[in-house]
């Protein structure tokens, strides 16, 4: 990644780097809105896959009973193993136009679309492995919690998940890192149009990732032009971003 990738600052002025602007065919390569537009998806994605993902996790290991336990984990790890082009193509069929009537919005291929579609990549991530955290916290911790008199949910919410948090936050990284990297699925229901955030209503406008450019640029970029260095470029900033 150095290698291909650092050559871009000797080859493009940092200003160029840093505007708003991406058209390489003009030599515009202004990473900007790809990395805003990187941001805001998994941002919005992040916030609405933690709460669902984490209280799926307490439901299965704390509150349903051991028939829907049964169920229920086979089939959240059937959907994390469901490949994301085929989501992607689902997000198309099916949300992309629901979205597009409900909001009445010009096009449904947008970073809400995209937020929405990587959180339920996300989702079986973090409740695989939150409820993992969540059986490993002993048996004794509840019982003790209970023989206080404290109800299930303050037992839940006050013993069992603070005693669980480092493998929840562990989840919810892990969900965050496959957001992030995520490149198929973001690629085909966001719109792929390189903008800038301008507030709330940029939410229900196309925008494109970091992953996406790299992915639809790279297999017809000319191999040690500018443009091939700053696609690695990118990519030395995804990967500065992931390890953050």
């Amino acid at each position: 990644l150095l290698r291909e990738g650092l050559p871009a600052l000797a080859e493009v002025p940092l200003s160029n780097l840093l505007s708003t602007r991406w058209y390489p065919i003009e030599d515009f390569f202004g990473i900007t809105p790809l990395f805003s537009g990187s941001v805001l998806v998994t941002t919005v994605s992040t916030l609405i896959a933690i709460p669902f993902g984490v209280g799926t996790a307490i439901y299965i290991a704390e509150v349903a009973p051991q028939q829907i336990k049964e169920a229920l984990k086979p089939l959240i790890e059937i959907l994390a193993g469901i490949p994301s082009v085929v989501l992607g193509f689902i997000g198309i069929i099916l949300l992309s136009p629901t979205l597009r009537k409900l909001f009445n919005l010009p096009t449904g291929l947008t970073a809400f679309t995209g937020s929405i579609l990587l959180a339920l990549i996300s989702i079986p991530t973090i409740v695989s492995v939150s409820e993992d955290a969540l059986n490993a916290v002993p048996q004794s911790y509840r019982e003790a919690s209970y023989a206080l008199g404290v109800t299930r949910w303050q037992t839940i919410w006050h013993v069992t998940l603070p005693a669980a948090r480092s493998g929840v936050l562990t989840a919810i990284m892990l969900g965050i890192s496959r957001t992030l990297g995520e490149t198929m699925a973001v690629m085909m229901v966001t719109g792929n149009a390189p903008t800038l955030f301008h507030g709330i209503y940029s939410l229900f406008k196309p925008t494109r990732t970091m992953t996406a450019t790299i992915a639809s640029e790279m297999g017809e970029v000319a191999s040690g032009s500018t443009h091939y260095h700053v696609l690695f470029f990118i990519g030395i900033i995804l990967f500065a971003f992931s390890l953050i």
